[in-house]
C-alpha cells in the first residue's frame, strides 16, 4: 500500500482559489510541493498539470531529479477542471496527449485524464459516454505504444454503472480508472461497492474523505466537504481491502478540494491524512500499529 499526495490537496497555494476561499498569504512552487511530500515520507506524488510553472525539459529534469532522490512514484494528472467536456471539446485530446512525454520525462506509468465533470452532471449521460467512447479509443491505444495507462476519473459526473459502462466499451487494458472515493460517494454511490465493481480497472486513487457541512445547502457540490482522510464519511478501510484483493498496487494520493470549514490548513488535514493510511498500510502488512 503506497502513500502518496496529490497536489491539487494545494490548489489555493498555486493559485486557484474558490469564490468561497481566502487567498492564502504565500504561494507553493512544484518543488517545494515535492519537498513537502519527501519530508512527510510518502511513497509518491501525483502531479496536476495545470499547476506546471512549465514543460520544458530543464524544468521537467530538475522536477525528475527531486523524484528519484526520494524515491517517489510519480501520477500525472491532466483535465483539470473539464478535461473533454463530456466529449464537447474534442480539441483538447492535442493537449492531453502531449503529456505522454512528460509522463516519460518524469517516469510516470499513469496520466490521470478527465472525461467529463460536475459542470457537465445534469447534461444526459448517453450522448457523453458515446462521445468519450470514440474519443478515447484512439489515445488508449498510443498510450500503449507510450508504455502508460490513462485513467479517467470519477470526477462527479458519472455513476459506477456507467463509468463500468466506459470501461468496457473501450476495452484496451491501457485505459482504466482514477478512483475519486470522495467524488463516489458525492454523486450517491458507494464508495466500497465502486472498489469491488470496478477495482480491477483501477489505475490511480485520488483518496479523500468527507463529510456534510452542518446546516449546508445539499444542493452545492461541496456540501460533502473535504476531511482528513479517516474522519470522514468514507469506508476507507473497505476500500482498500477491496482494492487490495483486486490486486491494485499504485499510489493512494491523498486529495482534498473543498477543505471542511471544521478544519484549518490543508498542511495539517493532509499530515493527518498521511499517519491515518501510514498506519492503515501497517495493519494490511500485519504489522503492529
Amino acid at each position: 500500500m503506497k502513500v502518496g499526495i496529490d497536489s491539487y490537496s494545494f490548489h489555493r497555494y498555486f493559485g486557484e482559489v474558490y469564490d468561497n476561499q481566502k487567498t492564502p498569504d504565500k504561494k507553493m512552487t512544484y518543488e517545494e510541493f515535492i519537498q513537502f511530500a519527501i519530508k512527510n515520507k510518502v511513497d509518491g506524488v501525483s502531479l496536476e498539470t495545470c499547476f506546471f510553472e512549465s514543460t520544458e525539459d530543464s524544468y521537467l529534469k530538475k522536477l525528475k531529479e527531486m523524484i528519484d532522490s526520494a524515491n517517489l512514484d510519480v501520477v500525472v494528472a491532466w483535465g483539470h477542471p473539464d478535461g473533454l467536456e463530456g466529449g464537447k471539446n474534442p480539441d483538447a485530446l492535442k493537449d492531453m496527449e502531449k503529456y505522454f512525454d512528460v509522463c516519460s520525462l518524469l517516469g510516470a506509468k499513469v496520466l490521470r485524464v478527465v472525461g467529463s465533470s460536475l459542470a457537465f452532471r445534469n447534461d444526459p449521460h448517453e450522448p457523453q459516454i458515446k462521445a468519450l467512447v470514440k474519443l478515447f479509443k484512439d489515445p488508449a491505444k498510443r498510450a500503449e505504444d507510450a508504455g502508460i495507462k490513462l485513467a479517467m476519473e470519477n470526477h462527479f459526473d458519472f455513476t459506477i454503472d456507467e463509468i463500468g459502462e466506459i470501461i468496457e466499451k473501450i476495452n484496451s487494458e491501457s485505459f482504466g480508472i482514477t478512483f475519486d472515493t470522495g467524488n463516489a460517494l458525492r454523486i450517491g454511490d458507494d464508495p466500497v461497492t465502486f472498489a469491488k465493481y470496478l477495482g480491477k480497472y483501477v489505475y490511480a486513487t485520488h483518496t479523500k474523505d468527507v463529510m456534510p457541512i452542518y446546516g449546508g445547502n445539499p444542493a452545492d457540490w461541496y456540501f460533502f466537504a473535504c476531511v482528513p482522510v479517516g474522519k470522514g464519511a468514507v469506508n476507507m478501510p473497505d476500500i482498500v481491502k477491496e482494492l487490495k484483493i483486486m490486486g491494485y498496487e499504485g499510489l493512494y494520493a491523498i486529495e482534498i478540494d473543498y477543505l471542511h470549514p471544521q478544519y484549518s490548513d490543508e498542511f495539517s488535514a493532509v499530515k493527518e491524512s498521511v499517519k491515518y493510511l501510514k498506519k492503515l498500510a501497517k495493519k494490511y502488512r500485519g504489522e503492529r500499529v
